[in-house]
């Protein structure tokens, strides 16, 4: 798809301004990432103009634009924001004064940071097993996986986005790992999860939500000899078909939010058994593969103008 350029939105006053990071504003030169951003906004954006919404485009950390000249910002492909957190974070805090947030302030600040999933367990939902290591704790992964009784495990940061600073530890190599976690805890929050292997055989799928209910749904699966499904480490999409239950168990954890989010997504796994577990609840810049259901961006509009009348 040709790519759209964003200066017709260039208005003085606008009822949408969609979130970016300044290199996707307006590229000269594309990459099949830039190009997939650009198209995913192309079908977001006419979906908005159909539905009488004027819209711009901004990256989040422009020092220029007026924020109370948009009547809304919707957060997408804000994908820097978790490297550059605490100028993120004054930012919002600033901004949050200034227009509405779709999706809501309380929202955002509360999925910003992955102890959300304690909140989400707390309310019956099935998440992949986690325990949370606050900064400046002094617990091992050796005693964490012993008082589990974990064997091969995931340790991630609890702000962080695409695998940054995500590691495998197999039970063997457990003191290899633990200077590096003692030096990950001492400056900031992290996540010891068991390693779900069936997420080198089977995948994760991404089930897409708006306004609480079910739109589509894609599967992603990693390369051989990987486990990451992100597509900077080799990972490969696929269609998908969730059954009711996967397609029930995404929409309860939307309900489980309050307030209720304009849109998300549900990356879910299952567990050799075959129960379903939540990986992640994505509801601040989630990728929502528009480009692979065009038609999927209009319920996607809807549910950012009906929280806009609200």
């Amino acid at each position: 798809m040709k790519r759209q350029s964003t200066h017709r939105y260039h208005i003085e006053m606008v009822d949408i301004t969609i979130l970016t990071q300044k290199e996707y504003v307006d590229p000269v030169v594309t990459s099949p990432l830039i190009q997939n951003i650009l198209d995913e906004r192309h079908y977001l954006i006419s979906a908005l103009e159909a539905q009488g919404i004027s819209v711009n485009c901004k990256s989040w950390d422009d020092p220029h634009y007026d924020w109370s000249q948009s009547k809304a910002l919707v957060f997408r492909s804000i994908w820097d924001y978790f490297k550059r957190f605490e100028e993120f974070r004054a930012w919002l805090e600033v901004v949050k004064e200034k227009t509405q947030l779709i999706n809501e302030y309380s929202l955002i600040k509360w999925n910003m940071d992955k102890h959300y999933l304690a909140d989400l367990e707390a309310k019956d939902i099935a998440i992949v097993p986690t325990v949370y290591i606050d900064s400046g704790a002094h617990r091992s992964i050796d005693e964490v996986c012993r008082d589990r009784g974990w064997k091969d495990v995931i340790i991630k940061p609890a702000v962080a986005g695409t695998a940054f600073l995500t590691y495998k530890v197999l039970k063997d190599e457990r003191a290899k790992f633990e200077n590096l976690f003692e030096g990950l805890v001492a400056d900031r929050d992290m996540l010891i999860q068991p390693f779900i292997a069936t997420i080198a055989s089977q995948g994760e799928a991404s089930l897409m939500v708006f306004n609480g209910k079910y739109s589509h749904a894609i599967l992603k699966k990693a390369k051989k000899g990987e486990y990451r499904v992100q597509d900077n480490f080799g990972g490969s999409v696929h269609d998908y078909e969730p059954t009711p239950t996967e397609i029930a168990f995404a929409e309860s954890c939307f309900a489980a939010c309050t307030p209720q989010p304009a849109y998300g997504r549900a990356d879910i796994l299952w567990d050799t058994d075959g129960n379903i577990l939540l990986g992640e609840l994505e509801i601040i810049e989630p990728e929502l593969w528009l480009r692979l259901q065009p038609e999927s961006a209009q319920a996607l509009a809807a549910g950012i103008v009906d929280s806009l009348k609200r």
